[in-house]
């Protein structure tokens, strides 16, 4: 019999990209200075090669109060609001910034950003040398592909604000949820290799924003893991995960490999790439998806794998 704890161990050769989470606990080790400084630089850096997209109107109505008051304060009262997010103080503005969905902590960041470009927030600065850690973390985020670094880099600014962990008050703020693609609007994806049912209608649902009928694919008590995360426990949950981080994603799959499992359960791994809206198809995360389902076809948990490197897309079996 299956238990979640054994199947987040199917595939175990699957090569995952662990410097993802070894650059963001270096990362978290830096003061909120280097944190801050280390972030605009590698945003500085990353814009020769990654155009981010422009974040919607209705995503950043949220967030838009606050920027509007940021960008009213002066130079040193911009600074410490900045300071405060990376020490993770109890602040109001932290306060908002942790109820806020990954998509709207991006887009505030994004808006800083261009006002920093545009002289209306405190710039770096002049001469600031980043210590000789935070150093070391620029360099090797410059060496890893393109889908790594948005990874780090959307790593570096979800967790600061007021840890939602120490108060019950927080309410979750997202942006609204899209209409799913109408049905004659939709393609298929074709994956080499497999053509399991569930399997295809999990790509082709997300692709589709069709979160409703995409949770329908889940056991009650089925389980999705994220990159670098635990499991996410039960439909609510993995539908209010679908929601606020997988609106407009497209996932394009290549190619799979199906195994018979114990208990009439099948194991599925697939690999591919997923494009993001804010940096669009000019940059893919290579990853692998491990399926495991049940003897009716039900999802009973999905990994989604971010990979260690383009080799990794091309290796199947034991």
């Amino acid at each position: 019999m299956f238990t979640l704890d054994r199947a987040t161990r199917i595939f175990p050769e699957t090569a995952s990209a662990d410097v993802v989470p070894a650059l963001t606990a270096r990362f978290n080790l830096l003061s909120a200075e280097d944190q801050l400084a280390l972030i605009w630089f590698a945003y500085l850096e990353m814009g020769k090669t990654i155009t981010v997209a422009a974040p919607g109107a209705a995503r950043m109505q949220f967030a838009e109060p606050v920027l509007t008051r940021i960008r009213a304060m002066t130079f040193a009262d911009q600074s410490q609001v900045m300071c405060d997010l990376a020490n993770r103080s109890d602040t109001e503005i932290s306060r908002w910034y942790a109820s806020w969905s990954v998509n709207i902590k991006l887009g505030f960041w994004y808006q800083l950003g261009v006002w920093m470009d545009e002289g209306h927030v405190a710039p770096i600065p002049a001469g600031y040398q980043l210590s000789a850690n935070a150093a070391s973390v620029l360099t090797s985020l410059k060496t890893i592909d393109k889908g790594q670094q948005i990874t780090v880099l959307r790593n570096f600014v979800v967790d600061m604000g007021f840890d939602p962990g120490k108060s019950d008050a927080l309410e979750r703020v997202s942006e609204p949820v899209v209409l799913p693609t109408a049905p004659e609007q939709r393609t298929s994806v074709v994956i080499e290799g497999v053509d399991n049912a569930t399997v295809v209608n999990y790509m082709n649902l997300l692709n589709a924003n069709d979160f409703d009928q995409l949770i329908e694919l889940f056991l009650p008590d089925g389980a999705l893991q994220p990159p670098f995360q635990r499991p996410i426990v039960g439909r609510e949950p993995i539908l209010r995960f679908f929601r606020e981080d997988c609106q407009n994603l497209k996932l394009l799959p290549d190619r799979g490999v199906i195994e018979p499992s114990d208990g009439g359960f099948t194991q599925i791994k697939v690999t591919g790439k997923v494009q993001t809206p804010w940096f669009g198809a000019g940059v893919g995360m290579n990853v692998a998806w491990r399926f495991l389902l049940d003897p009716e076809g039900k999802i009973y948990f999905v990994a989604i794998d971010l990979l260690a490197s383009a080799a990794e897309l091309l290796k199947f079996g034991r």
